[in-house]
């Protein structure tokens, strides 16, 4: 009997295990942010007093809000490509592409009787997102918007003062400092 049609009442093993790892690596991302007013502190901007303490400022800066640093990146990336539609129409239609073909599919794709392999639905699907962001705005825009994030950040770590910033790794600023 078939049973073409129906809906199923339960994820399947593997797609379930897929959402609770992903929400797992993104819990654990998101945990380690710090506090939003702790890096929006108006009195703890100021101009540093030369270049090293402005490299040092950064530095310390960026192992302290790293996580912070990569959702404004990434909210300032969304908020450029939300102003080109087209692009934004783009990647979502590659990230749908991604997703059907490689990430969502358990059995072989077999197209006229012929079996292809992963490893070639990752070399055309790699291909081809290569190609629509290099023949299209996509790039620049995507680039446009990092380079926004970034300057944003390093103004922020310029500026910040990192006298009140109580760390409990400090063997990750003193490893990144050397």
């Amino acid at each position: 009997m078939t049973t073409y049609g129906t809906i199923p009442t339960e994820l399947p093993q593997q797609s379930l295990s897929l959402i609770v790892q992903a929400r797992e690596f993104l819990g654990s991302g998101l945990g380690s942010r710090r506090k939003w007013e702790d890096m929006i502190n108006i009195r703890a901007l100021n101009l540093p007093p030369n270049i090293n303490e402005a490299v040092g400022r950064i530095r310390t800066n960026i192992v302290f809000f790293k996580t912070n640093y990569v959702i404004v990146v990434l909210f300032l990336l969304l908020l450029t490509l939300f102003f080109h539609p087209t692009s934004l129409v783009i990647i979502v239609v590659i990230m749908i592409a991604w997703f059907l073909q490689y990430f969502l599919r358990d059995n072989p794709l077999s197209i006229y009787g012929f079996v292809i392999d992963r490893n070639m639905i990752i070399t055309v699907l790699t291909l081809f997102t290569i190609a629509v962001f290099f023949l299209t705005d996509v790039m620049s825009n995507i680039m446009s918007g990092i380079t926004f994030g970034l300057t944003v950040v390093l103004a922020h770590g310029f500026f910040r003062t990192t006298d009140d910033l109580f760390v409990g790794d400090e063997k990750d600023i003193n490893a990144s400092q050397c």
